[in-house]
């Protein structure tokens, strides 16, 4: 047991007669390895991508709130009531009436 066992620390197994199995299965280990480690790399940037474009997209979401109540209190009568006032233009005090005319065929 203990010949194996130095025998395996003095790397006897790389340089045997049947090494050339055991270096492809070296080979084939760490390629696995480095093939995990990218791949585990490349989800870990996604996350992180994923996290900047949530940040991004409730800022975006904020900002359309924002938006959308200022275009409201814009779009009030009262609002444009006093910005057409600077101008000159004021409310009318008579309502409005409609015009129909009647044509001939009828």
């Amino acid at each position: 047991m203990q010949d194996g066992f130095f025998s395996f620390l003095k790397g006897d197994f790389l340089t045997s007669k049947d090494s050339l199995k055991t270096w492809v299965f070296i080979v084939y280990i760490t390629v696995l390895a480095m093939i995990m480690i990218a791949s585990s790399h490349q989800a870990e940037q996604k996350v992180y991508e994923v996290a900047e474009l949530n940040q991004e997209l409730q800022e975006l979401r904020s900002e359309f709130v924002d938006t959308r109540k200022r275009l409201m209190r814009l779009k009030m009568e009262s609002n444009i009531a006093d910005m057409m006032s600077e101008r000159g233009i004021y409310t009318s005090l008579k309502p409005a009436y409609k015009i129909v005319v009647k044509s001939e065929d009828e």
